[in-house]
């Protein structure tokens, strides 16, 4: 195998977040799977652990999804979820574990980030990485602001 092919394998693999963006049916709804796996494996560590977790995946993500754009040859490809992995851990930042609290998340993500209410619909113009991961960032953040108004409401 060539350098340049490891190299593109590695970047699709995490583009694709280890390949679950290749399902065939609701390849984003599969990303945010992985990416609710990922915020249960974070939610013992402490919040700068879960930021840094968080800042990460989005920086390698960013460069990771321009690159697969690229490779693939397409702009925002269905098979890119990195982005709803990142944006699931901004959405399930600082709020209190319960799986009540991810399932509710989940819900509210994915209903976000098809939904795309202003201004997340406009973020996809943005070329690049930038563009495929900035609506999703969005809709984390979104749903956080939803589920701690949620959380306050019902003393959760």
């Amino acid at each position: 195998m060539s350098m340049s092919k490891s190299k593109d394998t590695i970047i699709l693999f995490i583009a694709q977040g280890a390949y679950s963006g290749r399902v065939p049916f609701a390849p984003g709804t599969a990303g945010t799977i992985v990416g609710a796996l990922l915020a249960v494996l974070l939610r013992d560590t402490v919040y700068c652990w879960y930021a840094l977790a968080t800042a990460t995946v989005t920086g390698i993500g960013t460069w990771a999804a321009g690159e697969a754009d690229a490779i693939l040859g397409t702009k925002d490809s269905p098979t890119i979820v990195i982005d709803e992995i990142a944006g699931f851990l901004v959405a399930m930042f600082i709020v209190p574990f319960t799986w009540w609290a991810v399932a509710a998340g989940f819900v509210l993500f994915r209903f976000i980030d098809i939904l795309k209410p202003w201004p997340l619909k406009r973020l996809q113009d943005i070329p690049g990485g930038m563009g495929v991961m900035l609506d999703d960032l969005g809709a984390g953040i979104y749903t956080n602001v939803i589920l701690q108004i949620i959380i306050v409401v019902m003393g959760r």
